[in-house]
């Protein structure tokens, strides 16, 4: 059974039996600062599982989508992703254990409206017991009345069936079905046998119900809740893996298109890296429809975590580069139907993905030289972990990565330390002139520094000559560059500002000095703060050509040797410091 008709036949089945169908919500959750992403069907509901009153009912169903990370190293196994789908059905103080139970059950074993599994190889696990609730012998027994063999009923601590969102509200006992899906038919088994088939993937769990029956506070159940909800889900990934008779979600038709197109750049042989590469390329598809863009922080730095990783390991099998963004388009020809955004959005994904791809390949084989070269030592102390993410981009989860490859140690904490020294030296030295406002010499920070010079000149041009440099601050996160003017620009100014700037990194122009007097300097037209005491001899820099140069400035700091590197340029924010004295914060995308 394809996906396609997995997802018609789930939803049409809970449908009949009363629910409204909802449509997917965005992985980028609405209102709810304290998570990143969805990561469950429920978490778009929560609301209404407090007891807010849903517009659509109390029995509600959908397919929502997916995004978690906590397990990301165990991807490239069989049933590990990082985006998901959660079939996912809901019961809103209607009905409860006995009806969830059941129709579960017939859902999962009814061949003419369910998914016709064989019985024979289903297991079930309910909740054991614990100081904060009894043992689930309700749920137990509804098994037991429709047939599951007490023997192939397990009952498990709280690590494993129960749900809370924290440790205050609504939580609850859960109970799971498993599937044998070794083909042989693993029989009866005592726990310890399924808890071993379990860690060797000859079973996975396929079905979840979630029954919020208790009042946590502070940690501990304080009550029963007036008002009892049912949360159930299925992961479509594992689903269509058991109803397609295959051993893996990458074997799946879900994947077959993306695993398809990496068979047909890939050079080398590596079953890890190959669905690494496919998982990974998946999320970020689906980030970036959901309007996620690369960067250092938050959401912005879980997808580019993710697509350097894919980009690392597509270097492994030897793909060439762009080659993420043609898996993308098997990605998105395979998505488009079910979620629009993904086609609509297809020219933004891939012009994301390619700049981000292009961006790390150009660093990609000399950070791997490098880390080669420090792991002679034996460890990657902190500074060099450091030096690894500022000048290569590799973040640190990479470097672990290779590190654990290695057998070698990794200086995490103190590289946390660095990182927050980092931080901090972006946020001082507001009153720091041009050449003693860089961070550090790395080539993320000297792209800015050259960026700075542009934007300078862009300025000029849009807002006059009279416009002059007043201070600087430049890392590898962004640059903050203060000029002389007496009002705020408009947004056709700011926009016209980053088209010019825009325009001359696309433009590719060389960089280029000389040194010269002052005066000599002077007598060129190169820009300089003039009221500070330069040497007798200085470096004068040139953007562009000698005949009609784009920017001529007197600066002893860092350069690329042509703009072409320096990627897209956008002004964050433009704000007053001072009287007459305003402040540009820009990042390069």
């Amino acid at each position: 059974m394809q996906s396609d008709e997995i997802r018609k036949r789930f939803l049409a089945f809970f449908e009949k039996r009363g629910h409204a169908v909802l449509p997917s919500a965005s992985l980028v959750p609405e209102n709810d600062p304290s998570v990143l992403f969805t990561t469950a069907g429920m978490q778009p509901l929560v609301p209404y599982l407090l007891g807010e009153k849903h517009p659509a009912g109390t029995r509600l169903v959908n397919v929502q989508k997916c995004v978690r990370t906590q397990d990301i190293n165990e991807v490239g196994d069989k049933t590990h992703d990082t985006f998901f789908e959660m079939l996912g059905n809901w019961s809103l103080g209607d009905y409860f254990k006995k009806e969830a139970i059941e129709w579960s059950w017939q859902l999962m074993t009814d061949a003419a409206e369910g998914f016709g599994l064989d019985p024979r190889r289903l297991y079930v696990t309910v909740f054991e017991g614990d100081e904060n609730a009894p043992r689930d012998e309700e749920a137990a027994a509804i098994w037991k009345s429709i047939g599951v063999p007490e023997n192939r009923i397990y009952f498990l601590p709280a690590s494993k069936n129960w749900w809370q969102a924290g440790d205050n509200g609504p939580c609850g006992p859960d109970t799971e079905m498993y599937y044998d899906i070794t083909g042989a038919g693993l029989g009866d088994m005592t726990l310890d046998e399924f808890k071993a088939a379990d860690d060797a993937q000859k079973v996975v769990e396929i079905w979840n119900d979630v029954f919020m029956q208790f009042l946590k506070k502070d940690g501990k159940v304080v009550d029963k809740l007036a008002k009892q909800n049912v949360d159930t889900g299925a992961g479509l990934e594992r689903f269509a893996m058991v109803l397609q008779k295959v051993d893996s979600i990458f074997e799946t038709d879900l994947f077959a298109d993306i695993m398809a197109a990496i068979h047909g750049e890939k050079k080398h042989d590596d079953v890890r890296a190959e669905r690494i590469v496919a998982d990974h390329v998946r999320t970020a598809v689906f980030m970036l429809a959901d309007g996620v863009r690369p960067s250092n922080t938050d959401r912005g730095y879980i997808l580019r975590r993710l697509i350097r990783r894919a980009v690392r390991f597509a270097s492994k099998l030897g793909m060439k580069e762009g080659a993420i963004g043609r898996v993308a388009h098997a990605v998105v020809r395979k998505y488009s139907i079910v979620y629009e955004n993904v086609g609509l959005e297809e020219v933004e994904i891939h012009g994301a993905l390619t700049q981000e791809e292009t961006k790390f390949t150009a660093t990609l084989e000399r950070g791997l030289k490098e880390f080669e070269h420090l792991a002679m030592n034996g460890a990657i102390s902190a500074h060099e972990a450091f030096i690894l993410f500022s000048s290569y981009g590799f973040p640190i989860e990479v470097t672990k990565e290779l590190a654990l490859e290695k057998g070698i140690s990794i200086d995490e904490a103190g590289f946390g330390l660095e990182f927050k020294k980092h931080q901090d030296l972006s946020r001082s030295g507001a009153e720091q002139k041009f050449r003693g406002g860089l961070a550090d010499s790395s080539e993320q920070t000297t792209k800015y520094h050259t960026a700075t010079h542009m934007l300078g000149a862009a300025l000029r041009e849009v807002l006059g000559e009279s416009v002059q440099q007043r201070g600087s601050n430049i890392t590898a996160e962004r640059l903050r560059f203060d000029f002389s003017f007496d009002r705020k620009m408009t947004d056709e100014e700011k926009q016209r500002t980053e088209e010019i700037v825009n325009e001359a990194i696309a433009s590719d122009f060389p960089v280029s000095y000389e040194e010269m007097s002052v005066e000599d300097a002077k007598k060129l037209g190169a820009i300089g703060v003039f009221g500070e005491k330069y040497a007798d001899v200085v470096k004068v820099y040139r953007i562009g050509d000698a005949a009609a140069p784009y920017s001529l400035e007197i600066c002893g700091g860092p350069h690329v040797i042509h703009t072409g590197v320096l990627g897209h340029f956008k002004i964050t924010k433009e704000e007053a410091v001072a009287q007459g004295v305003r402040r540009i914060k820009a990042v390069l995308e």
